[in-house]
């Protein structure tokens, strides 16, 4: 299904909304729900879904004006972000995670995007702040020609979060919405947009910041870094079962590479073992972002080579590891099944 191209309501009649998976959220939507609600112009519809919370967080949203929908079962930020996708009668949906904000004008950059034809996913800039100090980190920003080139190549090579994203809603669930496969949950944000992009969805980007991705150190992605790894691991091996894969069969190869690296510096060595034997297997080890001399021993035994790699690391450049797992000599030669 190729849905590239497609025009699915006139913009006379475009709404937005702002969709929220929340669980255990009491505390952070406030903050959220006030920059939705200090926009330069308003969203037509504000939801939030209650992933069954232990705390008062579909009270809270309901106090401060949200429409809820709640879930018996904790099911996971991919099922709620389908069930808000569904309720919602708007023509656009924005996600967005409680822990983060909008600055004021999102809903007007959108409005922009919403009034032309020809976008399915429109990708936002967002500014990274660490939540303790209010300090600013980075700003992301993507690139409006290269996303809209190659949308299949762009989402396999770069991490895109739905939190900055715009998204034509009946595009959206034609291709399928967010990939509630468990195996993927904790990386399901690059399992989403590989998909759409796999469904011919069109790509832009947006260049003017309007979001706010506040950095908390127990945040789900920074408080689960190695199921993130691993997680990324099945999304890249599921994108090979997709039609046309093997057209990027490279970049996925380099993908696997870097989730190698990853699972390694956390002695994940079943992870890591996985993630480069599927590598091998797509591309030479040229594929991998590392030096001549490691894809060289890779030739021999990728395995060993990522051994010797992380060995060295932590013996010459442990600074690179503080925080990570600690190192056992009998770690060159575990692995899990």
């Amino acid at each position: 299904m190729t849905l590239m191209g497609t025009n699915w309501i006139s913009h006379k009649t475009s709404s937005l909304a702002l969709l929220i998976p929340a669980y255990n959220a009491a505390g952070l939507l406030p903050r959220l729900l006030a920059s939705a609600a200090a926009q330069t112009e308003p969203f037509d519809e504000i939801w939030v879904y209650d992933d069954c919370s232990t705390d008062d967080t579909a009270a809270v949203a309901e106090g401060l004006g949200a429409r809820m929908i709640r879930g018996a079962v904790n099911r996971g930020c991919s099922h709620g972000k389908n069930a808000l996708a569904h309720h919602t009668t708007c023509t656009w949906i924005h996600f967005h995670d409680a822990d983060d904000e909008l600055l004021p004008n999102f809903v007007a950059l959108a409005r922009g995007w919403m009034s032309t034809d020809g976008n399915d996913v429109v990708l936002f800039p967002y500014l990274e702040i660490d939540d303790v100090t209010d300090q600013p980190i980075a700003v992301r920003q993507f690139e409006p020609e290269a996303v809209a080139r190659n949308p299949i190549c762009y989402a396999i090579r770069n991490q895109i979060n739905p939190f900055c994203g715009l998204y034509r809603r009946e595009a959206f669930l034609a291709a399928g919405g967010c990939d509630e496969d468990p195996l993927v949950l904790y990386n399901e944000d690059v399992a989403m947009h590989i998909a759409l992009a796999f469904a011919g969805l069109s790509f832009a980007a947006e260049t003017t910041v309007s979001i706010v991705n506040r950095r908390r150190v127990n945040s789900m992605s920074a408080s689960n870094r190695q199921k993130c790894i691993e997680a990324h691991y099945h999304v890249l091996r599921k994108v090979l079962d997709r039609p046309r894969s093997t057209a990027y069969r490279n970049d996925i190869a380099t993908k696997l590479w870097m989730a190698g690296a990853a699972g390694a510096a956390h002695l994940d060595w079943a992870t890591a073992d996985k993630a480069v034997a599927l590598a091998m297997r797509l591309a030479d080890p040229s594929a991998a972002p590392a030096r001549s001399v490691f894809q060289a021993l890779c030739w021999l035994s990728p395995h060993i080579a990522l051994r010797a790699r992380e060995l060295l690391i932590r013996l010459f450049r442990p600074h690179l590891r503080a925080g990570y797992p600690t190192w056992h000599w009998r770690a060159l030669a575990t692995t899990r099944e």
